[in-house]
């Protein structure tokens, strides 16, 4: 990875900015992390990231423009039918307890036993 120049991505984001929304962009440094336009806080990797998507016209993600939101579609939801009570899982087991299972598979091999007060 090569090395960032703060200056050079900080320069081609205001310049691909200023193309696209024919504005300056307001950039708000906090530590190592950029807020553009008071939103969403961004490393310096993700703004020249975002200046390479604004310069190429393919992005049309919006940077920090939440006033200019179009309306939400209004949709329709269908009711759901009620959902039958889920029935008790059971084990490949047999539904043993596990005290059960263990007795069963001590027993199963010769030789094996109980501890003492098990059996």
């Amino acid at each position: 990875m090569s090395k960032l120049n703060k200056e050079e991505v900080l320069q081609q984001f205001n310049d691909a900015y200023l193309k696209k929304h024919g504005k300056a962009a307001t950039i708000e440094q906090k530590g190592s992390w950029f807020k553009v336009d008071g939103g969403k806080s961004l490393r310096l990797g993700d703004l020249a990231d975002l200046a390479q998507e604004l310069s190429s016209g393919a992005a049309e993600a919006e940077v920090a423009a939440p006033a200019e939101k179009a309306p939400a579609k209004k949709t329709v939801a269908k009711k759901a039918a009620p959902k039958a009570k889920p029935q008790a899982v059971k084990s490949g087991n047999g539904g043993l307890s596990p005290k059960q299972l263990w007795a069963q598979k001590l027993a199963s091999n010769k030789g094996n036993a109980l501890p003492r007060g098990q059996r």
